[in-house]
């Protein structure tokens, strides 16, 4: 057949004859006892290393940067507490769906594999062409420049960093991170437990300044805390927005549902441990900060946690910072961790270039997948300010949680067949659609602009390729595409997984 395939096989071939050993005729017995690994990702994560994934993405920088986006559109110290009490709700209502749906159909790739079995070719291929293009590498390069402004911090006192040092900090962090991925599954599993642990111990440190500070009757803040209270269906909406987002990442760990051990158990008791944890802990981090700054004084402050350690840790609020640029590595290296495996299972499933789907053949990671990600994020830490184009793009992020959270509920009926080890209330999977439709539309009908719709625009324009290249599998660039995968499978050392049954 085609050079490609001889080589592919041949490499597969030459793995397990090294690992076999070099003598024929000791095979039978000593084999099974110790059988080659197969060519595919590994189940390396346990249920610590999924709740610490969970929890370590989930907290990033938003709770300890901007807890005031929440309280400024929702207007008062009490609505502010709430949406982000109802924010933890909807996260692990979301997550629930997600769980039922992570052991009902046991791949990885999170959204992209329900839609395609839900809705078929068509959605799934603009689900995963916006989150691999757009949603996945931007927030990978967001979450970096943010460890970036703040690592860079103690070196400019009084001033801000140049963007030139920040950019170059966040580009050596990405190269870090990706490198660390590429490396290992463990060692990106050990490094993400670490930072989780990290950021704990510092809202635990905050949680619990807080706690000292209403003993000794800090307790203004809270007396009339519903005065001012928004009633603008779309600020409210914003105030959601802005809250959901320090909560983006509840659905992390269906990105890596083949990497888990035994995840009929896991997937459900990682969700319903890490997800209303970090509820608990952006609750009463909030109620740490009203404790020792009025309404205004948490609106005025730049960086909220930092103003919190200056009056409440003074000789040690230097940690703040430092455990803010922990909490904001361990993030992006979660970001990048489970962006790789839905570039790995779309190009696996023939919507991305193949390249994409092979892994390390030394290191049973999916390097190439992993490389692209790093690649598209430093390309989005070059402009200016790409914190607008999250803003535009996140309505299309809930569009797809909406959607996902519909497939359930079309699932119930037409995949009656799939078994379901964990099944909710298909009542919860309709507020998810409902919920997800008022996020959507409420900041457009609030505040119509363009931006939204030249989204659009681009997550439709995917189809522009889908059709020629996937559909049609014009015979051109199947030639033309050839030769550069097998020059990148050898610079790489990577083959195609093994089909397990």
């Amino acid at each position: 057949m085609h050079q490609q395939t001889e080589m592919e096989e041949g490499n597969i071939k030459k793995r397990k004859e090294s690992q076999n050993g070099s003598t024929g005729h000791s095979m039978d017995c000593q084999n099974k006892e110790k059988q080659p690994k197969a060519t595919v990702l590994q189940k390396d994560v346990g249920l610590l290393s999924a709740i610490c994934l969970i929890v370590g993405t989930m907290i990033g920088s938003g709770i300890f940067i901007s807890p005031k986006s929440v309280l400024l559109y929702s207007g008062a110290v009490g609505p502010c507490l709430l949406i982000w009490a109802a924010c933890g709700v909807l996260a692990t209502l979301g997550a629930l769906c997600y769980a039922e749906l992570g052991t009902m159909i046991t791949k990885s790739g999170g959204e992209y594999s329900y839609l395609s079995e839900a809705f078929g070719s068509h959605i799934a291929y603009l689900y995963s062409w916006t989150s691999v293009m757009v949603l996945k590498p931007s927030s990978f390069a967001i979450i970096t420049l943010s460890f970036a402004e703040y690592a860079s911090a103690p070196f400019y006192p009084g001033c801000t960093p140049p963007l030139l040092v920040t950019k170059c900090l966040s580009a050596a962090a990405l190269f870090l991170i990706v490198t660390v991925n590429c490396l290992s599954v463990k060692l990106a599993s050990y490094v993400q437990n670490f930072f989780t642990a990290a950021k704990l111990f510092i809202i635990l440190v905050i949680v619990v300044g807080g706690m000292v500070m209403l003993a000794q009757g800090n307790t203004e803040t809270f007396s009339n805390a519903f005065e001012g209270t928004s009633s603008s269906f779309g600020a409210i909406g914003l105030a959601f927005y802005n809250g959901l987002w320090a909560y983006d990442g509840w659905n992390q760990l269906n990105f890596i549902t083949e990497e888990l051990k035994n995840p009929f158990r896991n997937l459900p008791l990682a969700i319903l441990i890490g997800i209303p944890l970090v509820s608990v802990c952006y609750v009463l981090v909030n109620v740490a900060y009203f404790s020792v700054m009025t309404s205004t004084e948490l609106l005025l402050s730049p960086a909220v946690a930092v103003t919190f350690g200056d009056r409440v840790l003074h000789p040690l609020s230097w940690i703040i910072p430092l455990f803010v640029v922990f909490s904001t590595f361990g993030s992006a290296n979660g970001s990048c961790f489970t962006a790789g495996r839905l570039a790995y299972v779309s190009g696996r499933e023939g919507h991305m270039v193949k390249i994409l789907s092979y892994i390390s053949l030394k290191r049973y990671t999916p390097a190439p997948a992993l490389i692209l990600n790093g690649m598209l994020a430093i390309f989005y830490i070059i402009p200016a300010d790409i914190n607008t184009l999250i803003n535009y793009f996140s309505f299309a992020q809930w569009v797809f949680y909406g959607l996902t959270a519909l497939a359930l509920i079309v699932m119930r009926f037409t995949r009656k067949e799939l078994h379901r080890p964990v099944k909710v209330p298909i009542v919860i999977a309709g507020l998810m659609v409902v919920v997800s439709c008022y996020l959507v539309l409420a900041p457009i009908i609030e505040k119509p602009e363009l931006e939204y719709l030249y989204c659009t625009i681009f997550i439709f324009s995917g189809l522009l390729l889908y059709y020629p290249f996937v559909h049609w599998k014009v015979n051109w660039a199947r030639k033309l595409m050839r030769p550069i995968t097998m020059h990148l499978q050898l610079l790489m050392e990577v083959v195609p997984p093994e089909k397990t049954e």
